[in-house]
């Protein structure tokens, strides 16, 4: 099926100018001044010269749910996929958080398989905060060959819930998402959860400064947490690592400002991204600091906060957007997302003159229109 995109003002690491784009059912085929309608298209949609980005990517996302640490009762939802229509995240990465137990490192799998029949992309991590791994087969590096989704592994340090891993434990970890990547043609990363214990994040800073592990595999998130490791986290973006801020959970800082901050440093926008944390456990507390109810950190924020970044902090949008497209990309390696580029996966966000988004196509099928949602998962209720 072929589709043209005309008058799309495109912004893809750089603004490319106003152009037509053709789809060929899930890839971009051409992105040319004017694209010729013949017969052989099938839909013309006029863009009027509205903002065109690469679709969005959130790296870091609990779909199956997470929480629990307040009980059973405290464990959030599946997400749903309208949820992330509305906030233009057209591939994600799925993880475990706390639990391994409860939560089902194959449930993770089905779930992913499932936004991806609806209509989205998405990957998962293997394992979850321990270093117990929790695993499909029996170690890390065979996820890596053998799970198509398995793009790295998950672990926690610095965080009272860690398993406070040493030196060694982790450059063993490493080394399995590397070698386990190599074989199966994938980068291989580990996806580092930091919690706000005074450890910070010194232990990876030595695996870097001291044995030389090549940075580009050591993914950590969450930086933003407090001042004192996100400063920790500039020194490790300028030794070329990419730095992950959560937009939706703990923070010492609006995220933006943490990137506005990282930037009068001398951090490159090309090392930095967002992730939302979103559908992770939230207490909610009451003047007493009592819990008396729960709520699910939101999945939308990654968005809001790149649009603070163009509106307060003057980036362009093209510099901005980099850190929910090609920022991500580049550090999962995933080869054909992150850009509108001909080759590339048909994953097009569309937003008006004040950024408000309008239009969402994931491989090239629409799934929101005239800023409605259009396409609803499986079990969805539409008329709510």
């Amino acid at each position: 099926m072929l589709k043209i995109l005309q008058n799309a003002s495109i912004y893809s690491t750089s603004y490319i100018g106003k152009k037509d784009i053709l789809f060929a059912g899930e890839k971009i085929v051409a992105i040319e001044d004017r694209i010729e309608i013949t017969e052989t298209i099938s839909e013309v949609i006029d863009l009027k010269g509205s903002i065109v980005t690469s679709g969005l990517i959130d790296q870091h996302v609990h779909i199956i749910g997470a929480g629990g640490k307040h009980g059973f009762g405290s464990m959030t939802p599946e997400i749903m996929l309208s949820e992330f229509i509305k906030c233009g995240t057209t591939t994600v990465v799925g993880l475990l958080g706390t639990d391994g137990s409860a939560r089902s490192i194959k449930t993770l799998y089905a779930k992913s398989k499932s936004l991806e029949s609806e209509g989205l992309s998405a990957y998962i991590y293997t394992s979850y905060f321990g270093l117990d791994a929790v695993t499909f087969t029996e170690s890390i590096q065979d996820d890596m060959i053998f799970i198509d989704k398995v793009l790295g592994c998950k672990v926690a340090i610095s965080d009272e819930r860690s398993s406070y891993p040493l030196e060694t434990d982790l450059l063993r970890q490493l080394k399995q998402v590397r070698v386990g990547g190599l074989i199966a043609g994938k980068k291989g990363i580990l996806h580092i959860h930091l919690g706000s214990l005074s450890s910070k994040m010194e232990i990876l800073l030595k695996i870097v400064k001291e044995h030389g592990f090549p940075i580009e595999h050591i993914s950590p998130t969450h930086v933003g947490r407090t001042l004192p490791l996100f400063e920790q986290a500039i020194e490790f973006a300028k030794l070329g690592g990419m730095i992950d801020i959560t937009s939706g959970g703990t923070k010492y800082t609006d995220p933006y400002k943490s990137v506005l901050y990282a930037l009068e440093k001398g951090v490159s926008i090309d090392n930095m991204t967002f992730s939302s944390d979103g559908n992770a456990g939230i207490g909610i507390m009451d003047a007493n600091g009592a819990t008396v109810g729960f709520k699910k950190a939101p999945i939308h924020l990654n968005l809001e906060q790149v649009k603070l970044l163009i509106k307060e902090g003057k980036l362009p949008i093209e510099e901005a957007f980099k850190l929910i497209t090609s920022n991500p990309a580049k550090n999962l390696a995933l080869k054909q997302k992150g850009h509108v580029k001909v080759g590339f996966d048909a994953d097009i966000c569309v937003f008006d003159t004040d950024l408000n988004l309008t239009d969402v196509f994931s491989r090239g099928k629409q799934l929101m229109k005239n800023s409605e949602v259009i396409v609803y998962g499986n079990f969805e209720n539409i008329l709510n």
